[in-house]
């Protein structure tokens, strides 16, 4: 199941959006049957892309082909139109932000340094900060509304906080697009609507944001495109009427989620069932 996206899809709002191009990619890990397939697939163009899908249907592994972290396999991956083979991860990291599932041990540093770290693609020798790089700096800080926290120790910090500063991290490298995995993972309603609000408002030129989450009703609410990845394979892409149907969340959930419509949008969100369909035999 498929749907077109040409006729509704809203360009980024900067004059040039990066684009990401996969082309004819097939991926697998070893030792393993499952594999990912991708024939042609074109991220940036909207300001924020959700990529849902069931447990294990290759969202991950998807975006870390993206960013140029695993190789494609098969297939190609190019960025504003040249490949991305042979490019070093600092030219890729100067205009791919990419921040993972599970973030990488910053110990206890305060939250301007673990920003400035984001500076290493742009900053040369052992790293010292220009004028610039502080600006950069102070610019991702501003933008998630960190300011206040630009001392305070990563542990001080609650796990929303936690979150924005690690978005801060990646904004701070100037990307044209940013790829996160799982941005709201662990956080309560409050602090995950916090951080999709802030990925869906960026300001002018900013960058796309495309987000892998479990979080089906979030990424309806706050997305301008949606992927739906089943088993290795794009299902629907289309705006999130098109994939928070009836019938393609049940394809891929099964018939325990229903679908109904937000209060206050009037788009569609997933509920979960109390209760068996009739003749479901128990797990």
């Amino acid at each position: 199941m498929s749907s077109s996206r040409d006729s509704h899809a809203r360009e980024h709002h900067g004059p040039n959006p990066t684009t990401l191009r996969l082309r004819a990619v097939r991926f697998r890990y070893e030792d393993s049957a499952w594999s990912l397939s991708i024939s042609d697939l074109q991220l940036g163009s909207e300001r924020i892309t959700c990529i849902v899908g069931p447990n294990g249907s290759g969202k991950s592994t998807l975006l870390r082909i993206a960013a140029g972290i695993l190789p494609a396999g098969e297939g190609s991956v190019s960025l504003n139109g040249c490949s991305v083979d042979g490019m070093s991860r600092r030219t890729i990291a100067r205009v791919v932000g990419y921040l993972p599932q599970e973030s990488p041990a910053f110990f206890d540093y305060a939250v301007e340094a673990v920003v400035g770290m984001g500076r290493y693609a742009h900053t040369r020798g052992i790293g010292i900060m220009t004028d610039r790089d502080t600006r950069a700096v102070n610019h991702a800080l501003a933008a998630v509304n960190m300011t206040a926290f630009r001392g305070r120790p990563l542990s001080h910090l609650s796990g929303g906080e936690r979150r924005r500063a690690l978005i801060a991290s990646v904004l701070a490298q100037e990307p044209g697009i940013l790829l996160l995995d799982e941005p709201t993972a662990a956080l309560d309603p409050h602090h995950a609507v916090a951080v999709m609000r802030l990925l869906s408002d960026f300001e002018g030129d900013g960058p796309s944001v495309v987000a892998v989450t479990h979080d089906i009703n979030l990424a309806a609410l706050f997305s301008e495109r949606m992927l739906l990845l089943v088993d290795g394979r794009i299902r629907v892409d289309g705006t999130p009427a098109d994939v928070v149907r009836p019938d393609v969340m049940q394809e891929a959930y099964g018939e325990d989620v229903m679908v109904r419509e937000h209060p206050e949008t009037g788009g569609p969100i997933v509920v979960a069932r109390r209760w068996p369909v009739a003749g479901t035999p128990r797990p």
